[in-house]
């Protein structure tokens, strides 16, 4: 097997950088193990970020994602790790890392941690389906 999994994150330019606009990213095959026990913990890790001057590059963020698998973490400790991490490589404006934990003792667990840089301000959200319904009622 050439892939071997790794705690590098590798980034490329963010082709706008003078817009802001949203990348989201499903990761649905995250596991680690719990600390206590042993026994592998599976997630989905909902990634969204407004990048700045770098992004994440997906071969490297699924081989980080990886790295995980053998080691023991509490949700909240390896949800902030890994949203830390990604923070450092590519100082976006704006990320948000939710993990989706499966049921463990009848237990979900979700964990959300931000990142957020500091001065930036999101802009205002366009709803169209107003703008829509307004636009229709003008003769």
């Amino acid at each position: 097997m050439s892939s071997q999994p790794s705690k590098t994150l590798e980034t490329f330019d963010n082709p706008n950088p003078e817009r802001d606009y949203h990348i989201h990213m499903e990761i649905p095959e995250f596991t680690c193990l719990c600390p206590k026990t042993g026994q592998p913990d599976f997630a989905t890790l909902y990634l969204d970020y407004i990048a700045d001057r770098q992004c994440v590059e997906l071969k490297s963020l699924k081989m980080y994602v990886w790295s995980f698998r053998n080691e023991g973490a509490f949700h909240e400790a390896v949800t902030n790790r890994i949203l830390n991490d990604l923070v450092a490589a590519t100082q976006p404006r704006f990320m948000r890392l939710t993990a989706k934990f499966t049921v463990r003792g009848g237990i979900f667990t979700n964990v959300v941690a931000e990142h957020r840089k500091p001065g930036w301000e999101p802009q205002l959200r366009v709803d169209l389906k107003e703008f829509e319904a307004n636009s229709n009622t003008r003769g």
